[in-house]
């Protein structure tokens, strides 16, 4: 069955937590839309993954740490980002004033 559906309807309701919804899965590859606002990784805490990520800024904005990488990764719409496995990164911020959709391209997984 073919499911139609468009990345920037039904949005949450809820802007206290980021969101993650599971578009499309298979063995080894997941994809899933990320709804941020004003959202930021606790201090302290950092991404560290055992599979590689590309990930999609869609709408809003956002700004990345990366580890041991001087230069905080501004994105604006349009803008992407491949991180391979266990490249420790963290959201520093999401725009306030409006969602921030990303797509999130998981694979490798070994699954």
């Amino acid at each position: 069955m073919i499911k139609k559906a468009n990345l920037f309807e039904q949005l949450p309701k809820s802007t206290t937590e980021e969101n993650f919804e599971t578009l499309l899965e298979t063995p080894g590859l997941r994809l899933e839309r990320i709804i941020s606002h004003a959202h930021a990784t606790p201090a302290g805490e950092w991404y560290d993954q055992d599979w590689p990520e590309w990930v999609v800024l869609l709408q809003g904005s956002a700004c990345l740490r990366i580890e041991n990488e001087p230069e905080l990764v501004l994105l604006k719409p349009g803008d992407y980002l491949h991180l391979p496995s266990h490249m420790r990164h963290r959201v520093e911020w999401t725009d306030p004033k409006q969602p921030t959709i990303w797509l999130a391209l998981h694979y490798g997984r070994g699954e």
